[in-house]
This record gives C-alpha cells, sequence and structure tokens, in this order.
C-alpha cells in the first residue's frame, strides 16, 4: 500500500497542474471502489475551481471554495497527470478534466481506494480524531512520551496508530526503528524519554528521505509523472529478513506483529 512519501510524492507531481485550474468535466467510468464514488460528484466538481492541493495523512486533499474531495489510493491507485491525449486504460475509473485540456486519471486495479467529499465547513468522519503529522513541528519526543505511558503494545504496533501520529506505516516504522536503535516489540511505555526523542527524530528523518527520493519502490506504486520511488534502495531492514545487518553483520530477523512483517537486528535494537 501507498504510505505517506509516496503519497506526499503524488501530491508534490500533481499539485502544479490542478492548482487554481477550473474542472470543466468529470468523468466516472466505475463508481466501485472502497466506497462508492457519490452520485453528486459530477455536479459538485464540474465548472469549480481548484483552490489547493494538500494532504493529511495518507489522504489526497483537493480543495474548492465549496469543499474538499478526498482522495485515498488504496492498495493499489495511482493518480496520473496525462497532457498527450493517451487513450484510456482498463482500470482507469476516475477522470478529470482541466480547463487547459489536462487530464487527471485515476487508476486503481483492486478498487481499495476512494473519492469522497467533505462540504466546507464539515469534518469528515475518516480526517477527523487522526493524531498530528509526523513532519509537523507539533510531534516531538515529548508528545510520543507522553502518549506512550502506561502502553503496554509493542512500539512499533504505537507509532502506526493514525490517533497517535499519521502516516508512519510498515515499512518506515521498520526503518525508524532500527535507526533509532528500539526493538519493535518492546512496550511502548517502557521506552524512555531520550529514546523517544531519538524516535521522533528518526521517524522525521526516515520520511523526509524517503519524499526527496520519491517513495519507495512497491509492486503496484508508480508517481504521477510515471516514474518509481527510490528509497527502496536505502531500506536497511525492511525486506532484507536473513541478510547481515548493515551496522554490525548479525543477521537480520523477522516477526509478525499486527499481521505485519517486522524486520529488526537483534544486536543493534533493544
Amino acid at each position: 500500500m501507498p504510505e505517506l512519501p509516496e503519497v506526499e510524492t503524488t501530491r508534490r507531481g500533481i499539485a502544479p497542474y490542478l492548482d487554481q485550474q477550473q474542472i470543466t468535466s468529470v468523468v466516472i467510468h466505475d463508481r466501485r471502489l472502497r466506497w462508492p464514488v457519490p452520485d453528486e460528484l459530477e455536479s459538485l466538481l464540474t465548472g469549480q475551481r481548484v483552490t489547493g492541493v494538500t494532504r493529511r495523512a495518507k489522504y489526497l486533499l483537493i480543495t474548492f471554495e465549496h469543499g474538499t474531495l478526498i482522495i485515498h489510493l488504496g492498495m493499489s491507485g495511482s493518480l496520473r497527470v496525462i497532457t498527450d491525449q493517451s487513450p484510456r486504460l482498463t482500470h482507469d475509473h476516475v477522470e478529470l478534466t482541466l480547463a487547459d485540456g489536462t487530464l487527471l486519471r485515476f487508476n486503481d486495479p483492486r478498487r481499495f481506494g476512494c473519492w469522497l467529499w467533505q462540504a466546507a465547513g464539515e469534518a469528515h468522519p475518516l480526517l477527523a480524531g487522526l493524531g498530528p503529522e509526523p513532519l509537523d513541528p507539533t510531534f516531538t519526543g515529548g508528545y510520543l512520551f507522553r502518549q506512550s505511558r502506561g502502553r503496554k503494545a509493542p512500539i512499533k504496533t504505537f507509532i502506526m496508530d493514525n490517533h497517535v501520529v499519521v502516516g508512519v506505516g510498515n515499512i518506515y516504522a521498520n526503518e525508524a526503528l532500527f535507526s533509532a536503535g528500539i526493538h519493535p516489540k518492546r512496550a511502548a511505555g517502557r521506552v524512555s524519554a531520550d529514546r523517544m526523542a531519538r524516535l521522533a527524530e528518526a521517524i522525521r528523518d526516515t520520511l523526509s528521505a524517503a519524499i526527496l527520493m520519491g517513495g519507495t519502490t512497491l509492486r503496484d506504486f508508480v508517481n504521477s509523472d510515471g516514474k518509481p520511488g527510490y528509497f527502496a534502495q536505502s531500506l536497511n531492514v525492511y525486506g532484507r529478513a536473513g541478510q547481515p545487518c548493515v551496522s554490525c553483520s548479525q543477521t537480520l530477523k523477522e516477526v509478525r506483529l499486527g499481521q505485519r512483517s517486522t524486520v529488526y537486528c537483534p544486536s543493534c535494537q533493544r
């Protein structure tokens, strides 16, 4: 599933084409996404001008004066900016046409993504109750330490909880914990304030590096310009179970936490 860096990379890719552009037509080829595309979406968007393209957690937010279009890429979704009138592909389910002739197409073979609407002044249930953004100044080691007191859940599960902090998916949780030297199974409430400070910094640095490299190359993810990300070349633990640790050469181990693959170094992470 595309994680925060992939979604942010997509946002940065499409924003220059959409911002301040008027939508002249909306074509929905298949409404059967994770949740049905609202029947009124065509009338809500047609003729309206985009006022911004932002992100909250793993949701892309295309804003208008009267509300916000909420897009989630799901497990296999991607957004493509089309400037050459390329023919529609089999799994292109939604298509926006802009005033300058540019097309924005949403492709999703598995149809686990979503296109939903949030009226101005309302809070959509999907966005309510989310924790801080990991790249926001409010996300600090002190915040993590306070939130973790009394928590018996493994620290990896804790930082992947969207009510604690948004957008720290499986790949980047593995990498950040390795960078901070924290064992993924350690109870969140047993991690000291100093180590939480290192973890918060590791999360920020890991996600920032991934964004700069264009995200992590996964089977189902491509950027808005069709180019893959390259952060996979920099992964220290994720997907490397049984291989030597890049720091100490000990063999990396793998366990399952919350039904997710978790790889760590038994020597470097405590």
